[in-house]
């Protein structure tokens, strides 16, 4: 669907020369949400710019649904742009405009009859919850209604791919979720492609289906979110996924704790069902080895439930050992932490 291929973005000249992106490789699976999350400055925004030309690669090229847009002319961008729909971090709305003739614009400029445009906008605004907000101006709207204004402008086309450029971090938690939620319905309603750039793992985590960890420019990490979030392999990603403090605190207790023979610490992650199995207490039943919870946690990666325990076994150390052998055999992810 979308294909990046040795991406390279710099800006200036000489000595002057700062490169954003640097032959970055990325491939976007129709139907999917992707995420690519990243530091400030690691590259994001420049990424989803070139993906519909906003910002023009310095070389490298940009395929969207089988069509190399770095080689159209500037008719032929115009043409397949209008299948990208773009949501901006601070909505990018026009002030003078009312709800209705926001989202009526890109309509108007393709010359759409005004039956259409009614049937398109009242259509749009019944999406995004806004029907009754139709003749209000930006300057009388919650931060969260400005985006789904914006929502429902970049959908007003048609679009097969949709951007979303830090599209909540303007936005409270509650009205974040709200907004994520929404991107969720139009995903699996429209099986629309949805690209989201965003400094924050909670994003991701949510309704994503693939993340990307961008970093000074190149992809570090990539990868099923479950994967990555779970697994993660680059210190950038455990840097995004560490920042909670109790976890952080669970983790020193147990490398700080006599590790004796009759003791071992490991955190054990459990993926999908058998997040809700008592498979920890049925083994540690059967081998005689009796554990302590440090720490622990269950919640979901978009649709699927996920858990993760710190704990510390205390027992036979060849008791142990087999306790750990038989979990990790029954698909649980077992590190051992020394």
């Amino acid at each position: 669907m979308i294909q990046l291929k040795q991406l390279t973005k710099s800006y200036g000249k000489g000595r002057k020369v700062t490169t954003a992106l640097s032959d970055l490789n990325l491939s976007i699976q129709k139907g999917e949400i992707f995420g690519v999350i990243g530091h400030s400055g690691a590259g994001k925004s420049t990424l989803i710019r070139c993906i519909n030309l906003l910002e023009r690669p310095t070389s490298g090229e940009v395929w969207v649904n089988g069509v190399e847009l770095t080689g159209l002319s500037k008719k032929q961008l115009q043409e397949q742009r209008r299948k990208i729909g773009m949501i901006f971090q601070h909505f990018n709305l026009l002030s003078s405009a009312t709800v209705y003739d926001n989202v009526a614009f890109p309509l108007r400029l393709t010359k759409t009859s005004k039956e259409q445009i009614d049937r398109k906008v009242n259509e749009l605004l019944s999406l995004v919850g806004l029907e009754e907000h139709k003749d209000k101006y930006p300057a009388q709207l919650s931060g969260g209604q400005k985006q789904r204004v914006g929502i429902a402008r970049a959908l007003a086309s048609d679009p097969d791919v949709l951007l979303c450029d830090e599209a909540t971090s303007a936005l409270d938690p509650q009205t974040t979720n709200s907004i994520l939620k929404l991107l969720l319905d139009i995903n699996k309603k429209f099986n629309i492609t949805i690209v989201l750039i965003t400094h924050e793992m909670h994003v991701i985590q949510s309704i994503c289906d693939r993340v990307a960890v961008i970093h000074e420019g190149g992809i570090v990490e990539q990868g099923p979110v479950t994967e990555v979030f779970l697994k993660p392999q680059h210190y950038v990603t455990r840097e995004f996924i560490l920042r909670d403090e109790a976890n952080n605190e669970a983790l020193q207790i147990a490398i700080e704790a006599p590790h004796l023979d009759s003791s071992r610490a490991a955190k054990i992650t459990f993926v999908g069902e058998m997040t809700y199995e008592s498979i920890l207490s049925q083994t540690s039943k059967d081998t005689g080895v009796n554990f302590a919870i440090l720490q622990g946690t269950i919640s979901t990666i978009k649709d699927v439930p996920y858990g993760q325990l710190i704990v510390r076994f205390e027992g036979d150390k060849k008791a142990i050992d087999q306790t750990i052998k038989v979990l990790t055999g029954q698909g649980l992810d077992v590190e051992v932490i020394e």
